[in-house]
């Protein structure tokens, strides 16, 4: 089969290393891509928005299968343009995706249909939400953006005078764009938190996995949100039962819902959650991979990812099995000094190759150079460790990683470090 994937990142590098592994692989094209991706296929350049010149290329290539992996394009409707053009396609639709791409959207769909989630106002004028705000204790609201954000557009302000700045620099200020002319003020929660994953074609549900992914750019989970600094799985917390709460109260009723609401999904559903003392709750939906969690998922994906995928696309996933491995994984990421504010592009990067005796490396802001491999975006790669305990994998990735190095390389220290304590 020849197959299409759209993206650049390090969610795409992982998910390409997984599709070219399959046995009914004959040709896989990435677009745009990265140095990573190059190795495992053949990038394309087009850009993820570029709707057009991608079917163009899908159907002038005589592609079997498309996969779009990014937000971006999933929202704004790429998976239904390829299917429109008769390409078989691995996306949910636009109507499926407003459950990431509105928050708003999302959080009226939750109520509808039971599905928990925190008490939520949406709001577009930032005077009725800072007056809202106030009938609320200092410190116990979230501010979201109702729009794509990049992964940033949640604040979560310690006072009133925080939450003031949050909605007026998103809603008078466009901190967002249009992304955050309308607002989600939503109670905060406490608990730890999970990204849960699952396949979904319909009502129909596959096996889920849980990780945990950290957005904080500094240890300790301090500074700025980032794209993600790293991730691990299982969760220490995560239970057969609480697999099981998740499922039959979030997964199934939100699949069952969508359907309902004519918007059925079909692609991968990302449950963000939080664990508080009620129960699982949602904080938010994403309609595809998450990143940085799919560079320890795809490790952890027993099944065929084309096989998968496919079977997605041709609405056929109740006859397909979904198996996850339980072996501990951990995923670290590097960063361009400055990042998520500016940094420099064009640093050359070494150790790649010592790295990878430790653990698998996933390019996400790397290019090739004159012949050497170099930065291009803030996030800059990463490396998955594995083994029989939670400790074993996350010193595979640090062994991994330092291995590394450029100019100005910054990492977290602290990933899955909680889950080892005692």
């Amino acid at each position: 089969m020849k197959v299409l994937l759209v993206g650049s990142g390090g969610r795409e590098h992982a998910m390409a290393w997984k599709l070219a592994q399959s046995e009914k692989l004959t040709e896989l094209f990435i677009a745009p891509g990265n140095a990573g991706t190059s190795a495992v296929g053949t990038n394309v350049d087009i850009g993820v928005d570029d709707h057009d010149d991608l079917v163009k290329f899908a159907l002038d290539q005589n592609i079997d299968l498309a996969v779009v992996a990014p937000d971006q394009p999933i929202v704004d409707g790429l998976g239904d343009l390829l299917r429109d053009a008769g390409v078989t396609t691995f996306s949910p639709s636009a109507a499926a995706a407003r459950i990431e791409g509105s928050k708003i959207w999302s959080d009226n769909l939750m109520t509808k249909y039971g599905i928990p989630t925190a008490e939520s106002e949406p709001f577009s004028d930032s005077g009725s939400a800072m007056e809202y705000g106030r009938t609320k204790p200092e410190g116990t609201l979230v501010v979201k953006a109702d729009g794509l954000a990049a992964g940033k557009g949640v604040i979560i302000p310690e006072t009133y005078d925080e939450l003031d700045s949050a909605i007026t620099g998103m809603i008078d200020h466009g901190a967002f764009g249009e992304s955050s002319s309308s607002i989600l003020l939503a109670e905060r929660m406490t608990g730890p938190e999970a990204s849960v994953f699952a396949f979904v074609d319909g009502e129909h549900v596959s096996a889920e996995i849980a990780s945990c992914d950290y957005k904080r750019v500094g240890e300790g989970d301090v500074g700025l949100n980032t794209g993600g600094m790293g991730s691990y799985g299982p969760p220490e917390f995560w239970t057969q039962e609480l697999a099981a709460r998740v499922r039959t109260e979030i997964l199934e009723p939100a699949a069952k819902a969508l359907v309902a609401e004519n918007s059925s999904f079909s692609g991968v559903l990302y449950a963000g959650l939080m664990i508080t003392e009620a129960g699982p709750k949602i904080i938010e939906f994403n309609c595809r991979l998450g990143d940085p969690e799919t560079q320890i998922l795809m490790p952890m994906l027993d099944s065929d990812f084309l096989e998968i995928c496919l079977a997605v696309a041709e609405n056929r996933l109740s006859e397909s099995t979904v198996e996850w491995s339980s072996q501990p994984h951990t995923f670290v990421v590097a960063v361009s000094e400055g990042y998520p504010g500016s940094y420099d592009t064009g640093v050359e990067i070494s150790g790649i190759d010592s790295a990878e005796a430790h653990g698998v490396v996933f390019h996400a802001g790397t290019a090739i150079k004159d012949d050497a491999l170099v930065t291009s975006g803030g996030r800059v790669l990463g490396v998955t460790g594995n083994g029989d305990t939670i400790k074993d994998a996350r010193d595979a990735a640090y062994t991994g990683i330092a291995e590394i190095s450029f100019e100005g390389m910054k990492f977290r220290r602290d990933i899955a470090e909680r889950a080892i304590q005692d």
